[in-house]
C-alpha cells in the first residue's frame, strides 16, 4: 500500500524543483508571467474532463491545477510576498466572511438575496482595498478570457436594468449585426488595403461574438461549454470525413464539393449511430 501524501509534500516537492543548487532548470526560470498560460491551460483541462465525466482524468487535473497554485505561491515566497499557507488563510477567512448565513447569524429570504449580499460584500472589500471606481461593472477581471468577460460585463449591466426583455431582442439584434458584417466585408473587399476598412471589420465580428454571448446568456447556456461542444462535434465529423475519405486518397486536393459530400456522410452516420444509442 502506497504511502499517503499531504499538500506537505507537494510542497517540498515544489521548493526541491525550484532550488537554484540542484533542482529543475525548467523550474528555476520560471515566472509569474511565464507560468501564468500553464495556469489557465490547466483550469481548461479540469472543465474538459468533467465536460467528459472522466473521473479518472479530473483526479489528475485537479492535481495539475493544484500544482499551479502550488507553484506561484512557491515564488510569492520566494519573492517574500507570501507563502502557500498565506494563500489558504486568504480564502478561508473570505468563504466565512462572505457566507455569514453559514459561519454566522444573518440569514436571507432566499438564493437570490443571498447572491446581492455577497455582490455587496464584493464591492465593499474593493472599496477597503482603495478601489475607487464606482461603475456597475466594477470587479471584472481583464485577465479573463474575452468571452467569460462578455457575460460578467451584460451580467452586471443587467443588474442595474440595461438589458433586452428576452431572446427575442438579441436574435434581431444579431441579424442587424450580420448585416453590418457583410457591408464591412464588401468594403474590404473594394479596397483591400484600406487599413480602416479591416478595423471595422474586427469591430463588427466582435460586435455579432459579443451579441452571441449576450444570446448564450439569456439561454441560460454557458458559453464556454456551448462552444466546447460545438469544437467537438467539429472535431468528431471532420475525423470520420477522414476516416471515409481515406479510401479515396484522403480530403488533401479534393474540391469543397467533394468534401462537403463526406461531411454530409459524417453527419448522416452520426444520426444513425444516435438513433441506434450507439455512443
Amino acid at each position: 500500500m502506497s504511502q499517503t501524501r499531504t499538500i506537505d509534500d507537494l510542497l517540498a516537492i515544489m521548493a526541491r524543483l525550484r532550488d537554484p543548487d540542484g533542482g529543475c532548470p525548467w523550474d528555476t526560470q520560471q515566472t509569474f508571467s511565464t507560468i501564468a498560460p500553464y495556469t489557465i491551460e490547466e483550469a481548461y483541462e479540469v472543465a474538459d474532463a468533467i465536460d467528459r465525466g472522466d473521473m479518472v482524468d479530473l483526479k489528475d487535473e485537479l492535481g495539475d491545477l493544484l500544482l499551479q497554485v502550488v507553484f506561484h505561491a512557491r515564488m510569492a515566497e520566494e519573492d517574500g510576498a507570501f507563502a502557500f499557507a498565506d494563500v489558504v488563510e486568504s480564502i478561508c477567512d473570505k468563504m466565512e466572511r462572505r457566507h455569514p448565513h453559514v459561519f454566522g447569524d444573518a440569514s436571507f429570504e432566499d438564493a437570490e438575496a443571498q447572491l446581492a449580499d455577497w455582490e455587496a460584500r464584493k464591492r465593499a472589500e474593493r472599496i477597503a482595498k482603495g478601489e475607487q471606481d464606482g461603475s456597475a461593472l466594477a470587479g471584472i477581471s481583464r485577465g479573463l478570457p474575452e468571452w467569460q468577460r462578455a457575460v460578467k460585463l451584460q451580467h452586471k449591466a443587467a443588474k442595474v436594468g440595461f438589458d433586452w426583455p428576452g431572446p427575442g431582442p438579441v436574435l434581431e439584434k444579431l441579424r442587424e449585426e450580420i448585416d453590418e458584417v457583410r457591408a464591412e466585408f464588401d468594403a474590404v473587399a473594394a479596397a483591400p488595403g484600406d487599413a480602416a476598412a479591416r478595423d471595422r471589420l474586427e469591430d463588427e465580428i466582435g460586435d455579432v461574438l459579443f451579441v452571441c454571448a449576450n444570446l448564450a446568456r439569456h439561454a441560460k447556456v454557458d458559453v464556454g461549454g456551448s462552444l466546447r461542444r460545438a469544437n467537438l462535434k467539429f472535431e468528431r465529423r471532420f475525423r470520420a470525413m477522414e476516416a471515409l475519405a481515406a479510401g479515396d486518397g484522403g480530403l488533401a486536393g479534393k474540391p469543397l464539393e467533394a468534401q462537403d459530400r463526406y461531411w454530409e456522410r459524417a453527419k448522416l452516420a452520426e444520426r444513425e449511430s444516435l438513433k441506434q444509442g450507439i455512443s
